[in-house]
């Protein structure tokens, strides 16, 4: 019993590190990311002021929001993105690891 535990952790290990570091898996990541981010970016977020401001000041104002819009906030995106990928697969494999050690241990012993 021990030794199949032993198999099981090493296993989920193996998985873990292959969808972090496979270069298949990479692409596939990148991908999936990509179309993530674009679809939070695509989303139109407007800053409402509660006074109104004056010319000069709204046209700095969006000066300042096109460039966090197209320069600033999509690697940020992306990165929070990956990562939320990332943990997404390895919930997955502790997923798939703690349904095998379930049925494991509910085996009949031999």
């Amino acid at each position: 019993m021990h030794k199949k535990f032993q198999e099981l952790l090493h296993e989920y290990k193996r998985e873990v590190f292959r969808s972090g570091h496979d270069n298949d898996n990479a692409g596939e990541i990148a991908s999936e990311c990509m179309d993530v981010t674009k679809d939070i970016l695509d989303e139109k977020f407007e800053y409402h002021f509660h006074k109104l401001p004056d010319a000069d000041r709204m046209e700095m104002i969006n000066m300042i929001n096109n460039y966090v819009r197209e320069a600033v906030l999509p690697p940020v995106v992306e990165k929070i993105v990956h990562r939320q990928i990332i943990q997404e697969k390895r919930i997955d494999a502790l997923v798939h690891l703690m349904e095998t050690l379930m049925e494991t241990l509910s085996a009949p012993a031999n």
